[in-house]
């Protein structure tokens, strides 16, 4: 009988207004100061300073850490970590969508074990936990604040590394939906197509289980139901706050069941072109599972009846093409390109690609190993 584990954050807060809690309970664990991991644009906002603020009213002082890029690179990672040391922080709080949780986690991880972040790429490559990390979210799609991955760009090899690891998971996880309403359209949308790749990703995985199917297939209905809703009226708290559920719940499904080609590869038009992520995934999923469906077409075919498309009396591949179509409308309605071309991707680069995305982590778990040139078949298509 195999073992099977299953990754969460101890403690995560869920609902309109937790961040107040949040912060109280950072209070309690005895943190003197904290490296505050987040964007430019999160400052603009005000809303950096609310949390630093709260974290001063509460005996928590801070220093704010606000150059990540949206593909957090290596460069991100080792200016975060000078700041952490010099100014003798103790903990670390993210506070954003995937990219500043991923720059956080990476900070964290090379402060307690040294070292250079690229020595950390693959699997349970550290040695111990991380630096304390609070991991507070203000998007709908990543999950990122509560998985145990990691994903740094290498501008020296044009890669996204993919860094998964048990010491990156925080120890305690936010999503509060009063923090996402002010989230644009176009950014709810790739956030929350990233979320249903995660889901499905991981409900065809080879290694998913009863536990991780359960969170996938519920992730998957919530984003059927209410991501159009989250995009075109995003000061809807109600939809605003299942889409955070959904993408919790992906994550739960994705950090335990791992993922597929369609992040092996949307990693490698992140790191070619710094493409946004949630894009990537929007246009390739639908291909990807495409090829899957040879070996998953049941599955996918579950996936459609969860987006809520009736496949009772359908066969395997039929199911599957009924819920292929369910994704390409949705991801149509929100706006996501056609084509990885409208982002620039280019023809000629697809060997180079496919090649990269063969090495990536997350293909180990896809339903069935592609060729390399099935992999650029599938870049070709998705163009």
């Amino acid at each position: 009988m195999s073992t099977t584990t299953f990754f969460i954050p101890s403690v995560n807060l869920m609902g309109r207004g937790c961040l107040t809690d949040a912060v109280q309970q950072i209070a309690e664990r005895g943190w003197r100061k904290a490296l505050v991991v987040t964007d430019a644009p999160l400052v603009r906002t005000g809303l950096v300073g609310r949390v630093t603020e709260l974290l001063g009213q509460h005996g928590v002082t801070s220093v704010v850490f606000d150059h990540v890029k949206p593909n957090p690179n290596v460069a991100n990672v080792e200016d975060g970590l000078a700041l952490l040391q010099s100014s003798g922080c103790d903990a670390v709080i993210s506070l954003g969508g995937g990219s500043p949780h991923d720059c956080a986690k990476a900070i964290a991880l090379v402060a307690a074990n040294g070292g250079h972040i690229t020595d950390y790429e693959g699997v349970d490559k550290s040695a111990k936990p991380q630096l304390p990390l609070v991991a507070i979210n203000t998007t709908a799609g990543t999950a990122s604040e509560m998985t145990r991955f990691c994903i740094i760009t290498d501008d020296r090899r044009h890669v996204k590394m993919a860094i998964v690891d048990k010491h990156t998971t925080p120890v305690l996880s936010v999503n509060d939906p009063e923090l996402m309403a002010g989230m644009p359209a176009a950014l709810t949308a790739a956030t929350g197509m990233d979320a249903l790749t995660h889901a499905i990703e991981a409900y065809v995985s080879t290694a998913a289980t009863p536990i991780t199917d359960a969170c996938a297939l519920q992730a998957i209905t919530l984003v059927g139901r209410h991501l159009r809703q989250a995009v075109q009226h995003g000061d809807d708290l109600i939809a605003r706050e299942q889409m955070a559920y959904a993408q919790f719940l992906a994550g739960m499904a994705f950090n335990n069941a791992s993922l597929g080609y369609v992040h092996a590869m949307a990693h490698q038009l992140g790191g070619f072109y710094d493409l946004p992520h949630g894009v990537c995934n929007a246009i390739l999923l639908p291909h990807v599972q495409a090829f899957n469906a040879r070996v998953a077409g049941r599955r996918l075919a579950d996936v459609g009846q969860a987006l809520g498309v009736d496949v009772r009396g359908l066969d395997a591949q039929a199911g599957a093409d009924c819920a292929l179509q369910a994704i390409r409308e949705l991801a149509r309605d929100v706006g996501i390109p056609s084509g990885t071309g409208e982002l620039g991707a280019r023809e000629a680069d697809i060997p180079t690609l496919a090649a990269n995305a063969m090495k990536d982590a997350c293909g180990a778990t896809n339903p069935v190993q592609p060729t390399f040139e099935e992999v650029c078949e599938i870049y070709r298509a998705a163009l």
